[in-house]
């Protein structure tokens, strides 16, 4: 009977689509950290082109250790998408600001600072592209944001 009951539970978290996460090793989480801000340094120096490699690499890390809908795979791509827009390459960023600001909502809320950071700076990567009218939107939705602090 007890062998039953584990088999229908363990059915029914398969059909119910629940996974089991790993806990991030400290040695990965480690490593995601030090190559952020590594890329964040890069960044600041102006060293753009090396910085990308170094951001690619720690959303890689972000996602197998962390997952791809955890805030911290979204700091990642917000690096990277902060750095592709550096150096003008906003259909590169675009995507990654995207992706970003997704999983911000859906993790930390609708209402989250981080999520307004993402927007606005998003809004400017549409201003450079020329999308005017999705610039306005997320910047009108970020200044909603910030007022309610």
């Amino acid at each position: 009977m007890k062998k039953n009951i584990t088999m229908l539970f363990l059915l029914l978290l398969f059909l119910t689509g629940f996974t089991v996460q790993p806990l991030p090793s400290k040695a990965s989480e480690a490593s995601w950290n030090d190559l952020s801000l590594k890329a964040n340094k890069l960044y600041q120096q102006g060293r753009y082109s090396e910085a990308v490699k170094i951001a690619a690499d720690a959303l890689t890390i972000a996602e197998k250790t962390f997952g791809p809908d955890h805030p911290k795979t979204a700091t990642s791509l917000y690096i990277l998408a902060e750095l592709y827009q550096a150096q003008g390459k906003y259909a590169n960023a675009e995507p990654l600001y995207k992706r970003s600001l997704k999983i911000r909502e859906k993790a930390l809320g609708p209402d989250y600072p981080y999520v307004a950071a993402v927007m606005e700076l998003m809004a400017k990567c549409y201003r450079e592209m020329g999308k005017e009218d999705e610039a306005r939107r997320l910047e009108s939705r970020a200044k909603q944001i910030r007022s309610r602090q």
